[in-house]
């Protein structure tokens, strides 16, 4: 009997470390983060139902192939076991977590920030379409203060060509106007607004904060102008590396033939709003990501291109890009027989 006891007791001991490191695998969280491949989303297609690139008051052409836009996963709040499995994996990135989320910054903040530079690239990515598309360039409002003197007068999108009769067709000249304003002073403001009649705002100025001169209460801008609008229908896509693909589908729709040549292609990419082609992060997750959708064409940031070549690119061409005008260039060149510039 006695022998049993000590086998029993013998065998508890075993196992009280390997319980012990179960209980750490599932309980235990780690300071990394997981980076893989993300979801792709066609540029040119539809999300729950809305166009990902909505253009409302412009006749449009029809468009076949993909230009699907890429992402990167991230997993964070790993425990032990999750980091390993994801190690093992080799697919997953693990990265240490402090360079994602420095700690001088909350989760919060950074999500935050993340999503405001989506929605700047959704503006750059409209003005760069407009501008190879060529439309003429305007003073334009890029938002109205809700509390400011302008609200419920002027909108976003409205492109501004007149102030008290005197034409305006640069930044320049509506500062120069203004500048020459106080708190209280009433002005006309001559508009074109998109989809709608061109008006006349009266609005009294407020006081501003930095200067003797009046307040608006507007952003503004120089910026191609076009009389429709343009809407991306894509949430919780935090950054501004849509930029490149969300432009090529506005220019796609709004043009005959098709850009991508019918072809299967995916990319990514910051743009200004002269169509200038920026880098971005986890290049090889989105070439991953790509090739897994059925891409058989890339487009790759310039900037990238050294370190897309160290990814599983089989089947997949990647094409080094500078600029919006560029980008298409290459694919009619692809679609031609010819051969692009390559990473």
């Amino acid at each position: 009997m006695g022998g049993v006891n000590r086998r029993i007791s013998t065998l508890i001991v075993a196992l009280v470390p390997i319980l012990a490191f179960g209980i750490l695998m599932t309980l235990v969280t780690v300071p990394y983060v997981a980076l893989g491949p993300g979801p792709t989303f066609d540029t040119l297609g539809e999300v729950d139902g809305k166009q990902v690139v909505d253009i409302e008051g412009a006749d449009l052409h029809p468009t076949s192939g993909h230009l699907n836009m890429t992402t990167v996963s991230q997993r964070d709040g790993l425990t032990l076991g999750q980091a390993l499995v994801f190690w093992a994996s080799g697919r997953d990135q693990l990265i240490p977590r402090d360079l994602v989320y420095p700690p001088d910054r909350t989760k919060e903040e950074i999500d935050e920030a993340n999503s405001t530079d989506f929605r700047q690239s959704e503006d750059s990515a409209e003005y760069a379409a407009l501008h190879y598309l060529e439309y003429p360039m305007a003073v334009t409002v890029e938002n109205v203060d809700s509390e400011g003197p302008s609200n419920d007068k002027l909108q976003a999108g409205d492109a501004i060509d007149a102030v008290n009769n005197q034409p305006v067709a640069t930044l320049e000249q509506f500062q120069e106007i203004l500048a020459g304003t106080k708190p209280g002073d009433r002005i006309v403001v001559d508009y074109r607004r998109k989809n709608a009649p061109a008006g006349i705002a009266e609005i009294t100025l407020g006081k501003h904060p930095d200067r003797d001169q009046g307040l608006l209460g507007v952003g503004v801008l120089d910026a191609p102008w076009a009389p429709f609008t343009i809407d991306f229908n894509l949430a919780n896509i935090g950054g501004p590396s849509a930029g490149l693909m969300f432009s090529l589908a506005v220019v796609d729709k709004l043009t005959t033939g098709d850009v991508n040549g019918s072809k299967f292609v995916a990319g990514t990419g910051t743009i200004t709003g002269d169509g200038e082609v920026g880098s971005i992060g986890g290049i090889t997750h989105k070439i991953v990501a790509a090739r897994e959708a059925g891409a058989t064409v890339f487009l790759v940031p310039a900037d990238n291109c050294d370190e897309a070549k160290s990814a599983d690119e089989d089947g997949i061409e990647l094409l080094r890009v500078e600029t919006l005008e560029e980008a298409i260039g290459s694919l009619r060149t692809l679609s031609a027989g010819g051969e692009p510039p390559s990473c």
